[in-house]
């Protein structure tokens, strides 16, 4: 009988030392402090600074635009470009293939920069609208701007097409929030409103 009472008392001091060792290696719930969560990250802070002209008006991003993406085989400036578009943009192209399937591939400002900086490198391409035709509300615009693409500057151009620009004004200095484009094929042609410039021949 006494052996059964030690045995019994010896069970009872290792488990209320097991409990007293779980007790002290996790605190109760309720002591339990929360990770705080992290405050949202101004993804608009990333944005390299603009050159105050290439964003005062819609005029003057367009132009920046096409000017930074034009030149001779080589960099271009790309935290230039990265300044004109807000931190979700997309660019996205949305024309034929070469056995006529459609295709619609929309892009980051970060894939264009790697996929045609990889072009650019090795290419000359020169860009220039042919007519913008603007539509405003409040302080969002929408542009259709016809294009002309060159290998040289100074020769006839390789394609054409519309660029279908999203652009917002923020109180201070204008964004593009997308484009979308298409070339101009023999069963797509420019409309002839935006073939030619206002008063040209």
């Amino acid at each position: 009988m006494r052996l059964k009472i030690l045995v019994l008392a010896v069970g009872l001091v290792f488990l209320s030392m097991n409990a007293a060792a779980q007790s002290s290696a996790a605190p109760p719930v309720a002591q339990q402090q929360p990770t705080p969560p992290k405050p949202p990250q101004d993804l608009f802070a990333q944005v390299p600074a603009p050159k105050p002209e290439d964003v005062k008006s819609i005029d003057s991003i367009l132009a920046a635009l096409y000017n930074v993406i034009s030149g001779p085989a080589g960099d271009r400036d790309w935290n230039r470009f990265r300044s004109l578009f807000v931190p979700s943009a997309t660019l996205t192209s949305a024309g034929k293939d070469r056995e006529g399937n459609i295709r619609v591939r929309p892009r980051s400002v970060e894939d264009y920069v790697k996929g045609a900086g990889s072009y650019f490198s090795q290419h000359a391409f020169f860009e220039s609208p042919i007519v913008n035709r603007v539509q405003t509300f409040g302080n969002i615009a929408h542009v259709l701007s016809s294009y002309e693409s060159r290998n040289v500057a100074s020769e006839a151009p390789i394609a054409r097409g519309i660029n279908s620009f999203e652009l917002a004004f923020d109180g201070k200095r204008w964004w593009i929030v997308s484009i979308l484009w298409d070339e101009e094929r023999p069963d797509n042609p420019l409309p002839q409103e935006l073939v030619a410039k206002p008063g040209s021949k």
